[in-house]
């Protein structure tokens, strides 16, 4: 595991997601009471790309096409155990004035 720049903080929008593609993982990262969280960018359902999707009131990233969320702490579907998405350690790192936003990835 490696901790991995993914995008400035400023490039994020509350209750939004962002893609990013890097080092071959495909992610979602989102904002949330000024928070940064970090998911896999597809969902375990029908594919759909999570970093299209948005925040409800219970901190779950919703899906898209048919509307499943998944906890941003812990990328359980809500209500049920039944599926789940992989989340990531991340961290905001001061580099040089500028606020990063990185998470720990598995290397390639």
């Amino acid at each position: 595991m490696a901790w991995t720049s993914l995008c400035d903080l400023s490039e994020l929008t509350e209750g939004q997601g962002k893609y990013v593609e890097i080092d071959g993982h495909r992610l979602a990262v989102f904002l949330y009471n000024g928070q940064p969280s970090v998911m896999d960018d597809t969902c375990p359902h029908a594919g759909g790309s999570m970093s299209g999707g948005w925040i409800d009131d219970a901190a779950c990233a919703v899906c898209p096409l048919h509307g499943w969320g998944f906890s941003l702490k812990d990328g359980r579907i809500k209500g049920s155990g039944a599926a789940m998405i992989s989340v990531y350690p991340i961290r905001v790192h001061n580099f040089q004035g500028r606020l990063l936003v990185q998470a720990e990835l598995p290397t390639p």
